[in-house]
């Protein structure tokens, strides 16, 4: 089989960077100021992020060009809100505050009663500051006075005249959304309850007055005293998951100093060596600073720019610093191959050269991952791509420019044998003079000239490699990845989709305890979900039209999710009024002579559209039941819509209700996942094959995707993760990642010099075990802080981002080396055959393809070893 052969990319790129290296070696100040000045100028453009904050929850949370949206903008033009308040008829969530009051046994009592009705007065009584205005002067009204809460009126009937309470129906007012936790006689009359709730809604006229006042009610509420109180109480505002979702971001502002120790800690550690001048202390800490510096830029360059900053991207700091630190660690390692004997810009040529390939194409495949992730119709999706997108090319410009010009200083401190710390010379060692560890220093491999050999490097060429490919090693490898498959599939069998909106406020809101409520004593109703008629031409007064209708409601109250017997139908109680009354409704003249008296008397006017003697649309109200998980409202919102077109006949129905505005995620979430999967895995495999010299070895590739996105996918199932647009955002995510970890494993593999397919295998893995570690432990470092966070998003892009990097690094070193020994095809001999006619046969030689590579597709290149008989040779 013919091999594809990389030179037209290698070379090209590798000669340009070994140019950028020599001069950044002979001018390393100007390379090291320039970045910190641009930083400083582009940085400024953190003092338009107060303006730049987008924390509309259904702009960034739901899709930009939902069905429900489309579905509301009709019920606006034709069923504008009218000045007789209904909250039924409400096209919004509206403006509102809520209260549960929860008794732990029975709270239709009259110490609880007396307790709610303290309560209320003391709502109505809230002023806003700076004025004289109440509940009253802001409430929703109709016919003239404020729209209040009947329940208290019912309680106060129930406890004081000793009636009984209907449930769901009591007396017209439907108590199935107030009532709570109840438990009921034979003839549906309630026996006892443990929960009240009452709304107070507010006109939308005055939002400035409104926004204050529901900042008052929740002040209010917070400072309620639960000392000797027979109920409590959790509250809720319609500004509240707003306010509160805004707030996230200040919960993990803290924990990013914590991130940045952490993330310099493990730099030295991992790069910091015995010898006093070999040190890379400040080479380490230099490149966390770098990647600190991309971040500062590239989201002030962004908010210059006008892009929006969702709460989300509050997390990508935390992965930028955490993969922005890989390249350091590449051109750390490919410095030590050089002689340390050479001229600085010699040494930073050589470094360039090497490295050049593996962090351009790596940084190609992260940043092409975060930029498809623009695709996805959620603007908080967009947003965190874009951030974290821009801000990983820019730690590529800084790592190649302020940090290759300290690694120049640095190695102009080293050239003169001066001590890391304290910069002063120090004797070279020798037989004759070891010294101590502090004032000798400067060691180096005689043989080859460059740095000593790493402990750690030799434990995996020594040891782990051999182990591994060893076939009982296999056998147990075989079996392993058999069950984490099996754990994988049977994950995303139980996986779940949406964002429940209470995980949006952090864990100790007062918005959680409300949900909570909410969820344990209010699910048994759901939403009354509008079925509008837009039919203009549809003849309500025939008698055949409405019994297509008729059969219509029935189809839906088939359902288990649909209430029988309750739908509201301004149609079918016209017809009642009509027949008692003996009205001739049986024509059109008839039909549409009498309805506007109806209307007008019944309050219903807001039902129904009437043009020039023409119905134009109208409405009816179709009650749900037992909707209490993400998958009940899934399933809700595609039954209706699955169902409306096929109901009746030759009639144009539709289905809306403000909540379908957040279920449109459950409609989108799956398909637009699939499908960024998909063109990220084309755009990936492309990569793969440029850099890959093996068209069978960059199928492995796309098994290792597909592998580790199956593995994400069912293991955060399994963690109790729902796919969502948060989680969507990693699975992109560990596409770039998981192509990083397979492509240069394979590419390792493929390009080394060793005869049989274990050798090649045990040679790879000594290349690219311990940078593949310092690269996974420095990416977990920058995220780990996040498992304590307070908030459901930061919490879950921890859990995903420890899955990506652990499987990612599990399928580096341990499963695709060992598939790879499977296939002896995969092996490149091309490249030695090359390699021999270039430096000639017999003669001692070095590989230019190195082909050390870190997690996140950072390569590292290490030398390969000297040959003094021709490598053709058994």
């Amino acid at each position: 089989m013919p091999k594809c052969n990389t030179n037209c990319v290698e070379k090209p790129l590798a000669k340009g960077f070994e140019k950028l290296g020599r001069i950044v070696g002979i001018y390393p100040w100007v390379f090291f100021i320039s970045p910190l000045i641009i930083s400083a100028g582009l940085g400024a453009g953190f003092y338009f992020l107060k303006d730049r904050e987008a924390n509309d929850i259904e702009e960034q949370f739901t899709p930009k060009n939902g069905p429900a949206k489309a579905e509301r903008a009709f019920i606006k033009e034709h069923f504008p809100q009218r000045e007789e308040f209904s909250s039924l008829r409400l096209y919004t969530e509206g403006t509102f505050a809520s209260l549960i009051a929860v008794h732990p046994t029975n709270i239709l009592n009259l110490n609880a009663f007396e307790e709610l009705v303290k309560l209320d007065h003391k709502v109505k009584q809230i002023r806003v500051n700076g004025s004289k205005l109440t509940f009253s002067d802001l409430c929703a009204k109709k016919n003239g006075k404020c729209v209040l809460n009947p329940i208290l009126d019912i309680m106060n009937i129930f406890i004081n005249v000793n009636t009984t309470i209907n449930f769901p129906w009591h007396n017209g007012e439907f108590t199935g959304s107030v009532i709570g936790g109840v438990s009921k006689h034979s003839n549906n009359t309630i026996q006892s309850a443990q929960a009240i709730r009452m709304f107070y809604y507010l006109t939308e006229d005055k939002k400035n007055e409104t926004d204050l006042w529901l900042n008052k009610f929740i002040q209010t509420l917070s400072e309620e005293e639960a000392t000797d109180k027979k109920i409590s109480v959790s509250y809720f505002t319609s500004i509240s998951r707003a306010e509160e979702f805004e707030t996230n971001p200040q919960t993990v502002i803290p924990l990013f100093s914590i991130t940045y120790f952490l993330a310099i800690t493990v730099s030295i550690v991992s790069c910091m060596r015995l010898d006093c001048v070999r040190n890379k202390v400040w080479v380490a800490t230099f490149g966390v600073l770098s990647a600190g510096l991309a971040v500062l830029t590239s989201f002030g360059l962004l908010l210059f720019c006008g892009m929006p900053f969702v709460m989300t991207v509050a997390s990508s700091p935390f992965l930028i610093l955490g993969i922005g630190v890989d390249d350091m660690f590449i051109m750390i390692s490919c410095w030590q191959k050089t002689k340390v004997r050479a001229k600085v810009e010699d040494r930073m040529a050589e470094t360039y050269k090497e490295a050049a390939v593996s962090i351009t194409i790596t940084t190609l495949t992260d940043v092409l991952a975060f930029y498809i992730g623009l695709m996805t119709p959620f603007g908080s999706v967009q947003s965190f791509c874009m951030y974290t997108g821009t801000a990983i090319l820019f730690c590529y410009i800084y790592n190649i420019t302020f940090f290759g010009a300290f690694l120049a200083l640095n190695g102009q401190r080293e050239g003169s044998n001066r001590h890391w710390l304290i910069c002063r010379k120090v004797k070279a060692p020798s037989p004759d003079n070891k010294g101590n560890a502090c004032s000798v220093g400067g060691a180096y491999d005689p043989e080859t000239g460059a740095e000593e050999e790493m402990p750690i490097n030799i434990l995996f060429r020594k040891y782990y490699g051999p182990f591994l490919t060893k076939p009982w090693t296999k056998v147990f490898v075989i079996l392993l990845y058999l069950g984490y498959l099996a754990g994988s599939i049977y994950g995303c069998l139980q996986m779940q989709e949406g964002i429940d909106l209470k995980n949006l406020a952090p864990d100790d809101s007062y918005v959680a305890s409300y949900y909570d409520d909410e969820d344990r004593y209010f699910s048994e109703y759901g939403p009354f979900v509008m079925l509008v008629i837009k039919d203009k031409n549809f003849q309500y007064w025939e008698k055949s039209a409405r019994e297509n209708l008729d059969a219509c409601l029935n189809e839906f109250e088939l359902s288990d999710m649909v209430a029988k017997s309750m739908t509201i139908s301004w149609l079918r109680d016209y017809i009642n009024h009509g027949d008692a009354l003996g009205l001739n409704l049986a024509d059109e003249k008839g039909f549409m002579g009498n309805l506007p008296t109806y209307l007008q008397r019944s309050g219903l006017t807001q039902d129904v559209l009437i043009c020039n003697d023409k119905i134009r649309a109208s409405r009816l109200f179709i009650p749900t039941v037992n909707i209490r998980t993400a998958i009940d409202e899934k399933d809700m919102l595609n039954f209706f819509r699955n169902k409306t077109p096929t109901c009746g006949q030759n009639m144009d129905l539709m289905v809306y209700h403000p909540a379908f505005i957040f279920y449109d995620q459950y409609a989108v979430i799956v398909s637009n996942t699939i499908q960024n999967i998909v063109v990220a895995t084309v755009v990936m495999l492309v990569i793969s094959l440029l850099l890959i010299p093996h068209p069978l070895c960059s199928l492995w590739v796309t098994f290792a995707i597909a592998s580790v996105i199956v593995g994400v996918a069912g293991f955060m199932a399994l963690w109790d993760v729902n796919l969502d647009s948060i989680s969507m955002i990693n699975l992109v995510i560990c596409i770039g990642f998981s192509v990083d970890f397979s492509a240069h494993i394979s590419y390792a593999f493929v390009s080394s010099e060793k005869r049989t397919a274990n050798e090649k295998a045990v040679d790879a893995i000594y290349n690219l075990g311990y940078p593949i570690i310092q690269g996974a432990v420095s990416t977990l470092a920058g995220v780990v802080v996040l498992s304590a966070a307070k908030s459901y998003i930061f919490r879950t892009f921890f859990k995903i981002m420890f899955l990506v990097i652990s499987f990612g690094a599990l399928h580096g070193i341990m499963f695709i080396p060992i598939f790879l020994t499977f296939f002896e095809c995969c092996r490149d001999s091309s490249s030695v055959r090359d390699k021999k006619d270039q430096t000639g046969n017999g003669q001692n030689w070095r590989s230019s393809n190195t082909g050390q590579f870190s997690m996140s597709g950072k390569s590292t290149n290490q030398s390969r070893s000297n040959y003094t008989t021709d490598p053709d040779c058994p």
